[in-house]
């Protein structure tokens, strides 16, 4: 699926915001990059915003015009922050990467950026089956052009299946803690809570009813309740020696 898409850019008047579109891209497993007219490529500041997508770069097509940049495509979207007098089949980005999941499997594909300060020209949107518009504040609408991409292509990578690892926090979860572990947990909290002069006899069956549904929807892993059993072991100790 995402090798038969393509993003296209249109007249893009600054360098680094061809890279920073590069580095979205590849982020999302993108990889056909076409230019439409450039101001100004190759250039140093597109590398530098590409921080490492310089592959998308050197690959990157460059066009004199939308038409021979959308030639080979058989579904043309075309993006606009603007509602258009004309009225175009418009698709949400996740609606855009829904069509395309089964669309782009067998056929190419092209998503087309226009410029950054006034978007697509109609005459540029007549060579588009649908607009893509993202949605978001209706005051405030305008999404610089790496920002749009990144939105769009995450649509589509979710879209595409692919695995990806998340490489934040832990590498995995631990065991969760088993009833018995729980139930031997709550015996000496009872235990220990009674040591420290904290629980009342006549109101000690509610306050555990209440701490068991605090840690019951924390789901505490095995080493989680050791842990706590120490802090409880470590309180006792101090009641003791005072």
């Amino acid at each position: 699926m995402l090798s038969n898409i393509k993003i296209v850019l249109v007249e893009t008047s600054h360098p680094g915001n061809i890279g920073a579109v590069a580095r979205a891209m590849k982020n999302m497993n993108l990889k056909d990059l076409v230019l439409v007219a450039p101001k100004q490529f190759p250039c140093a500041d597109a590398t530098a915003r590409a921080s490492g997508a310089d592959d998308i770069l050197s690959s990157a097509l460059v066009c004199d015009s939308l038409q021979e940049a959308v030639a080979d495509c058989s579904i043309v979207v075309g993006t606009s922050a603007r509602c258009r007098t004309i009225s175009w089949p418009e698709l949400t980005p996740r609606e855009c990467a829904n069509l395309l999941k089964t669309e782009a499997i067998d056929h190419k594909a092209a998503i087309v950026f226009g410029r950054e300060h006034s978007g697509l020209k109609n005459h540029e949107l007549d060579l588009c089956r649908y607009l893509l518009r993202i949605p978001c504040n209706k005051d405030f609408s305008s999404l610089n052009l790496a920002a749009a991409v990144q939105v769009v292509s995450y649509e589509l990578f979710v879209a595409s299946g692919q695995d990806y690892e998340v490489t934040v926090g832990d590498k995995g979860k631990g065991l969760l803690a088993t009833a018995a572990q729980m139930e031997a947990f709550y015996e000496h909290m009872i235990e220990a809570l009674s040591d420290i002069g904290f629980m009342h006899p006549d109101k000690s069956k509610s306050v555990m009813r209440r701490l068991r549904r605090i840690y019951n929807r924390a789901r505490l892993e095995s080493k989680e309740v050791d842990l706590l059993r120490g802090i409880l072991r470590m309180s006792q100790g101090n009641k003791k020696k005072g």
